[in-house]
């Protein structure tokens, strides 16, 4: 790996990485955001899904942990997470 390599992260992959994603508090939500994540992330257990409302209940926070593998990988899962019209924040 060169020198430029290393600089782009300082995680050692693989390693275990919580995603948080923030979105409207709808009954699809969670279901659309653990598709999404097992797209990029096969071997995620949903039933590890932690969630949180907001106080006023408008809000729903969705925090994954998968097991990244490399860097390209949580990429593409925070693009297509992004781009999704549900989710207003992925961490």
């Amino acid at each position: 790996m060169s020198d430029i390599d290393q600089t782009e992260t300082l995680l050692e992959f693989p390693c275990d990485f919580p995603l948080k994603v923030m979105g409207e508090s709808r009954d699809d939500f969670v279901r659309e955001m653990i598709t999404i994540v097992r797209r990029h992330a096969p071997d995620f257990a949903a039933e590890t899904v932690a969630m949180r409302a907001s106080s006023g209940g408008k809000y729903l926070s969705v925090t994954c942990t998968i097991r990244a593998t490399s860097k390209p990988q949580l990429d593409a899962l925070y693009r297509e997470l992004t781009a999704h019209p549900l989710v207003k924040v992925a961490l």
